[in-house]
């Protein structure tokens, strides 16, 4: 029982996953106080840093208001942070594969493709 157990515990996947989620879980409360700061640079422009009692036809859209600037810093910040320096960084360490040779045969079957779409093209079966 203690080895299925310790079995469960040491797998790889788990662990990262944890070291994930509490990466992601710091994370967040960085892109959250990020968006609570800029919310109230929002705010000290247009007069209100909450638009959670912004009504619309005696509707209440101030909360919609409220996520969707949300969700867009968000988005930026896990874009110009996360995303676009993961891929310069994949970009300049990826290494270059080699083109695959082609053998013979697969090259003799391109040409036959080539010719049989070069002659559907131009209306003739040359049969």
């Amino acid at each position: 029982m203690i080895n299925g157990f310790k079995d469960f515990v040491l797998k790889g996947n788990l662990i990262e996953l944890a070291v994930a989620f509490i990466m992601a879980t710091a994370f967040a409360a960085v892109v959250s106080s990020f968006t609570d700061t800029l919310m109230g640079f929002i705010g000290k422009v247009g007069g209100e840093p909450d638009f959670a009692r912004v009504e619309l036809f005696d509707v209440n859209i101030g909360v919609f208001i409220n996520a969707l600037i949300s969700f867009l810093v968000i988005a930026a910040v896990v874009y110009f942070f996360v995303v676009t320096p993961y891929e310069k960084a994949m970009s300049r360490f990826k290494k270059e594969e080699p083109e695959a040779v082609k053998s013979d045969d697969v090259l003799l079957l391109e040409e036959i493709r080539d010719l049989l779409a070069r002659q559907a093209g131009s209306g003739t079966s040359g049969i």
